[in-house]
């Protein structure tokens, strides 16, 4: 089953060493590999967990990172 762009909506994000999940608000949970994602790859496990959503839920922002992370993007990798 595909996740359409317009029902991803993000809830809550959790990142490990190696991935970021990110929880829908279907129940489902996308994720992404941080090789992806450099600054997020390369940032402190405080500065990952510094995150907002944008747009309600349509992105994630990282304000000491300087990073963007759009749901659209994440289902694009796929």
């Amino acid at each position: 089953m595909s996740i359409s762009v317009d029902d991803a909506v993000a809830v809550d994000v959790t990142i490990d060493d190696h991935e970021m999940h990110v929880r829908i608000r279907d129940g489902r949970t996308i994720s992404a590999s941080l090789e992806r994602f450099p600054r997020l790859a390369r940032a402190s496990v405080e500065d990952r967990a510094e995150w907002r959503l944008i747009g309600s839920g349509e992105g994630i922002h990282w304000n000491r990172l300087d990073e963007d992370v759009s749901i659209a993007e994440l289902l694009q990798l796929r």
